[in-house]
């Protein structure tokens, strides 16, 4: 058998006591945050409210886009369109007038 270099023995328990103590306190961390503690819940609201205020302003941004694109089509061309929103990505959708059969 290999024998130990000196002082080998001390740092094993030096890790020991080490991971002991971090072992400790992510034990403790772990119990702090299942409290119900009014600090513990404000990190998890967050996330609820930068994904509402996200969707509030990419809906803004569609807006935005389907006016400006249903101004410039009423402007360059003679037919209708309206914004609706489509399964395809489209902006606007053009309106085909029914005729009646003769």
């Amino acid at each position: 058998m290999a024998s130990n270099p000196p002082g080998q023995g001390f740092q094993n328990k030096n890790r020991v006591a080490i991971l002991a103590e971090l072992d400790k306190e992510k034990r403790r961390l772990i119990q702090n945050q299942s409290m119900n503690s009014p600090g513990a819940s404000i990190p998890l609201s967050r996330p609820a409210l930068n994904k509402d205020f996200r969707d509030h302003a990419e809906q803004q941004h569609i807006a935005a886009q389907q006016k400006a694109a249903l101004q410039h089509a009423h402007a360059h061309s003679s037919g209708f369109f309206i914004t609706q929103d489509s399964s395809f990505g489209n902006l606007i959708l053009p309106v085909l007038p029914r005729l009646e059969p003769e």
